[in-house]
This record gives C-alpha cells, sequence and structure tokens, in this order.
C-alpha cells in the first residue's frame, strides 16, 4: 500500500501570493502609465524596480530560510507585500507608489523564496508546484475579468495586498528555525552528497547554467507579457475590457495546461517538454507581438499562456531536483526573477525604438537560443535513480527504482548500474545443527506475543 498523499495547502497559498504580482504585470503597469500619467518607459520602469526588489529578496534570503523559520520569514514577507501593495494603492504620488512598490515586491520575493525552499523538500515538488500555478492563474483571471470595469491606478496592487493578508493565517502551518539543520531526510542527505560534510551546493555547474538561461528566458517572457496590454489597445485597436477577456481566457487556458503537466508528470521526461515547449512559446510570442486584430491577438495570448506555465512547472522541478535543500530552486528562481524585472523596460525600449513586431522576433529568436543549454541541463539531470534508502543487491533486483521522477533529487542515492560493493564471504567455523527440541509447532490459537 502506499500512503497518501498530502497536499501542501499553506505553500500553494504562499506560492499564490509570492507569484500574483508578475502574473499582474501588464494590467499594473498599464494602469500606472494611465492613473498617474506616467510615459510607457516610466510605468515599465516602476514595475521593473518591483521586480528587482522581488529578486534581491530571493538572494538575500536562499540560505537563511532554515534557520530563521519558514514561518517567520514568510510572515515577514506578507506583511511587506501587504503593508507596500496597500500603501502604493493609496496614495497617487509617484515617489509613494514606487517606494511602497518596492517594499511590496521584497514581500513577494520573501514569500516566493520561502515557498520554492518548501517545495523542493517536498516528495514530489512537480505536484506542488504545479497546484500553486493552478492558484496564482486562476487567482490573476479573476482580477483581470473585474479591474478593467474598475476606476483608479491602484486596483491590482490592492488585490496582491489582499491576498497577501487571506494567505497570513495559513503559516501557522509552517515549520520554525531548525538551527541550520536540513529540513528532510533527503536534504540531509543531500548535505554530505559531496563528501565534504560541508553541505556545499551539488551540481554547481548545471545550477549556474540553468540559473543564467532561467534568467533569459524570463527576461524574453516578462518583456512581451508586460507590453502585451499595449499591443491589444495601440496595435490590435481593442478596448481594455475586451484585452482583460484575453487575458482571462489566456489564464484560463494556463490552467489547462498546468492540469495536462500534472498529469503527464515525468513521462516524457524533462529536457522534451522544457526544450520543445521553449520552441512553441517563442512562436506564440512572434504571433502575438504582431497582432493586428482581435483573432490573431487573442491567438498569440491563449497559446502562450498555454505553453508557459507548463514550461515553467519542469523547469521549478529541475531547479530543486538539483538540491534536496531548496538552495538551487531559490537561486534559480532568483534569477528568473531577475530577468522578469529586467523585462517590462526591455519590453518597452525595444518596442519604442523598433515597434512590437520586430521586439517579438527578437525576443523569439532569444528562446530559441536559450532552449539549448536549458534541455542540456534537464538531459544531464534526468537519469534514473533508486529511492532514498534502497538498496541494490548483487544478483538481485533493485529494491525500487524510478523513472526520473521530479520528487527524487538527483544525486542523493547511487544511480542504478553503479559500481556495486564486492560481496566478502566470512567463513564459520562450524555449522550450527538444528535440534529438534529448538523448534515448537505453529498452533492458530495460540495468541500474539503468547508463550
Amino acid at each position: 500500500m502506499y500512503a497518501p498523499r498530502t497536499t501542501p495547502w499553506p505553500l500553494v497559498a504562499l506560492f499564490t501570493a509570492g507569484y500574483l504580482a508578475p502574473y499582474l504585470l501588464p494590467t499594473t503597469v498599464g494602469r500606472l502609465e494611465r492613473g498617474l500619467d506616467l510615459t510607457a518607459t516610466q510605468a515599465g520602469a516602476v514595475g521593473s524596480l518591483l521586480l528587482l526588489s522581488s529578486a534581491t529578496a530571493g538572494f538575500l534570503l536562499a540560505s537563511r530560510v532554515e534557520r530563521t523559520g519558514a514561518r517567520t520569514l514568510a510572515r515577514l514577507g506578507l506583511v511587506l507585500a501587504a503593508v507596500g501593495y496597500g500603501g502604493a494603492a493609496l496614495t497617487t504620488t509617484v515617489p509613494a507608489v514606487v517606494a511602497g512598490a518596492v517594499v511590496g515586491g521584497f514581500g513577494s520575493g520573501t514569500a516566493t523564496t520561502v515557498a520554492a525552499t518548501r517545495i523542493a523538500a517536498e516528495k514530489d515538488p512537480h505536484r506542488a508546484s504545479t497546484l500553486g500555478l493552478l492558484s496564482v492563474s486562476a487567482l490573476a483571471g479573476a482580477v483581470y475579468l473585474t479591474v478593467p470595469h474598475l476606476p483608479g491606478h491602484g486596483l491590482t496592487l490592492a488585490a496582491i495586498a489582499l491576498t497577501a493578508l487571506a494567505v497570513w493565517p495559513l503559516t501557522s502551518r509552517l515549520p520554525g528555525g531548525t538551527s541550520g539543520q536540513p529540513v528532510t531526510a533527503e536534504a540531509a542527505e543531500a548535505v554530505d552528497a559531496d563528501g565534504s560534510g560541508t553541505g556545499r551546493l551539488p551540481h554547481r555547474r548545471s545550477g549556474m547554467v540553468l540559473a543564467g538561461a532561467m534568467l533569459l528566458w524570463s527576461l524574453a517572457q516578462n518583456a512581451l507579457w508586460g507590453v502585451s496590454g499595449r499591443i491589444g489597445v495601440d496595435q490590435a485597436h481593442l478596448s481594455e475590457p475586451t484585452v482583460g477577456v484575453v487575458f482571462a481566457v489566456a489564464l484560463g487556458a494556463g490552467l489547462l495546461g498546468v492540469l495536462g503537466a500534472g498529469a503527464l508528470g515525468s513521462r516524457l521526461g524533462r529536457a522534451l517538454p522544457i526544450g520543445g515547449g521553449t520552441v512553441l512559446i517563442a512562436c506564440c510570442i512572434a504571433l502575438s507581438a504582431s497582432a493586428t486584430g482581435l483573432g490573431s491577438f487573442a491567438s498569440g495570448e491563449i497559446a502562450w499562456n498555454t505553453f508557459y506555465p507548463v514550461v515553467l512547472s519542469y523547469l521549478i522541478g529541475l531547479a530543486a531536483s538539483l538540491d534536496a535543500r531548496g538552495r538551487w530552486a531559490v537561486l534559480v528562481g532568483s534569477a528568473s526573477s531577475l530577468g522578469t524585472a529586467a523585462g517590462p523596460l526591455t519590453g518597452s525600449v525595444l518596442s519604442a525604438q523598433a515597434g512590437f513586431p520586430v521586439m517579438g522576433t527578437v525576443l523569439a529568436v532569444g528562446l530559441l537560443l536559450v532552449a539549448v543549454p536549458m534541455t542540456g541541463v534537464a538531459l544531464h539531470a534526468g537519469g534514473r535513480a533508486l529511492l532514498p534508502g534502497a538498496v541494490r543487491r548483487r544478483g538481485g533486483h533493485p529494491a525500487a527504482v524510478v523513472a526520473a521522477t521530479t520528487g527524487t533529487p538527483s544525486g542523493v542515492v547511487p544511480e542504478v548500474g553503479a559500481p556495486e560493493q564486492p560481496v566478502v564471504e566470512i567463513p564459520l567455523d562450524g555449522t550450527a545443527v538444528a535440534t529438534q527440541g529448538a523448534y515448537d509447532t505453529a498452533a492458530a490459537t495460540r495468541a500474539p506475543g503468547g508463550m
């Protein structure tokens, strides 16, 4: 019998609170531009500052979650998010809005860091991240259906602040500090995976390549996402409510994509979904950026948002598999946040200088190039491994073998086919002779443990 899988709802909720700000980026930037009379570049710069602050939190806190405690850091992040975004939503003074966005961004990054660290320690991190993506996509879709019908520059910021407050009660179920010790048995084994006992980062070359590729991957995604609203209104000549409906439908399609990724699991490994999915995303970006009407705009956005969370879920699982303590998950996520932070400003500058279609072509070509190293890391880290604690005996079958299951940290246990330890035969001086009186018959009427 297999033990039932428990759903880590506190982590899913924390993941949602941390990721909501990037998901609402297009409408946030658009509202700031129109509500505060900013230029497109200025509004994009505010969005970039928000996301840069979020990335900074990840880099600063990546190694502190275990010592400080997930509950303490999660609550700190949620408070900063509620105060920062809430304050920015209640004022029309540009410096105050910028300051609130920066404070709120640091709070979002803190929440995301805690969620990523804890999800990496789960037995099935791909399942947990998939549930988180489902949750944030559904919530963002609801906001996109509601906000365009209401006035004000700070509605999306207020929505993020309220989400942070709603998640607060669930933090009581998160663990406290662990005095720097790993939080799971898998993490404890990973500390000495390199044989040094120092808990150094494993798979450092793969992790660095993945972090650099994720920075560029996220930059391309959010360069388009940050100006998608302007493409719909200015180039496709759609109204803001219509664009909001397209975004909501696109995020709904993203829900279906995430459900498909969750059902598919590791059947195709990670390399094909990551590499092939990135190629499809590049095509969608080129289509969306060149849209001149509702049909092409909706087709590009919906297809793009279908594939994007699928690939992202596998990338999160890949980063988590590199280190059971979650450090690569946080560092790769923070590098991704840096790319996300640079995205709105990059998209604004490219579109202002060359136009939306050229911008889309440049981003698509960049994604095709980035797909190569990401696929390479997925192939390198996707070997077959024994489950933790399993032992392969000479001449027998493996105790348990999994085919690159996302939840099994790579490098923690020996791979199938690895060199086996020689069997040492110990000679005995004599062979014990059994006597009939040493055994008794098995009586069905005898009580368990009875004499």
